[in-house]
């Protein structure tokens, strides 16, 4: 009877000892304000299909849809500052963006990890498979249809 309600005890005590830690923890990385010194930008250019080079408002879609898909980003929310078109081209058929993201210090391990051409692209390729703009189905799925570069 004494090792069963040592036994709860304990388990009482570490079940308090946790709603407790739970309940005062603040995550610092979440509200520090970072000084963004230095700046990246990267080049996308996309073929669009031939089945999307009528819709008009495309170039406005595919900017509000690359600013909320790095606005969101676990990874790259907090560096990502904006989208800018730089090209729009209904003969090519080619759209081109620059993204443009700002960090704190140019640290190798940093530039090689968080801010690289791989990490960037990718965040953007799994956004254009998990979701397809309406009337435009096969936008971005193509990987020949996507160049990226900084």
């Amino acid at each position: 009877m004494v090792l069963a309600s040592v036994f709860l005890g304990l388990v009482i005590v570490i079940i308090i000892s946790l709603c407790l830690t739970g309940v005062t923890y603040v995550d610092e990385d979440e509200n520090e304000i970072l000084e963004l010194s230095s700046n990246k930008t990267f080049l996308v250019m996309l073929k669009i299909p031939e089945d999307c080079v009528t819709e008009e408002k495309l170039p406005d879609l595919l900017t509000k849809r690359l600013t909320d898909v790095y606005s969101s980003s676990p990874a790259l929310s907090r560096y990502f500052t904006s989208v800018e078109i730089i090209d729009f081209s209904g003969e090519n058929a080619t759209i081109t963006y620059h993204l443009h993201f700002g960090f704190p210090s140019e640290d190798h391990n940093f530039m090689k990890y968080v801010m690289s051409e791989e990490l960037v692209l990718g965040v953007l390729q799994q956004d254009f498979h998990d979701q397809n703009v309406s009337g435009c189905e096969t936008l971005g799925l193509d990987a020949a249809s996507l160049r990226f570069s900084e």
